[in-house]
């Protein structure tokens, strides 16, 4: 094998590894579920595509012959990943996430939300009812956060809501 071949195979893998384990890093890392979804679809990705490519020169300068199947591999790869990174972030965003936390796109709302999404009606039902249960939830846990203050500092938060009604 000439020395050209090893040098790229070798940068190939290099390379390869390196994103491999940004990706597995940035997994381990980012703070929250959408933002460690870019980790492993973006960076491991291009760690694999890098290495099944390295193979496949090495094979061609090595044996002489052409090997496909790691170049179907990669388009694979490079065609389902960004796919799955959709599904998994609308099933985040479904069950997950609340409304309110995500952050505002710059035109319209998130298709996740919309009637017209390619979202099943179900879901976007459940959906609504999981965010209803989760403002009942932050309601309730409001109340008992006032009542605890009104034990701490003397008052009773109920009392002064009755005076200002009056």
């Amino acid at each position: 094998m000439e020395l050209f071949w090893e040098i790229l195979v070798s940068a190939l893998l290099v390379i390869g590894g390196f994103f491999g384990l940004v990706g597995s890093f940035g997994l381990v890392k980012l703070p929250d579920a959408m933002t460690r979804l870019h980790a492993p679809t973006m960076t491991a990705t291009l760690g694999v595509g890098a290495c099944l490519i390295a193979s496949m020169v090495w094979f061609g300068a090595e044996k002489g012959e052409l090997s496909l199947h790691e170049l179907m591999i990669t388009l694979f790869l490079f065609m389902t990943a960004p796919i799955t990174a959709h599904f998994l972030s609308k099933a985040i965003m479904l069950r997950n996430i609340p409304r309110e936390t995500l952050p505002k796109p710059t035109e319209g709302d998130w298709a996740v939300y919309t009637p017209l999404s390619d979202t099943a009606a179900h879901e976007l039902d459940e959906a609504v009812e999981i965010e209803k249960e989760r403002a009942e939830k932050a309601r309730k846990k409001a109340i008992l956060e006032d009542e605890y203050e009104g034990e701490v500092d003397g008052t009773d938060p109920v009392d002064e809501g009755k005076d200002n009604q009056k």
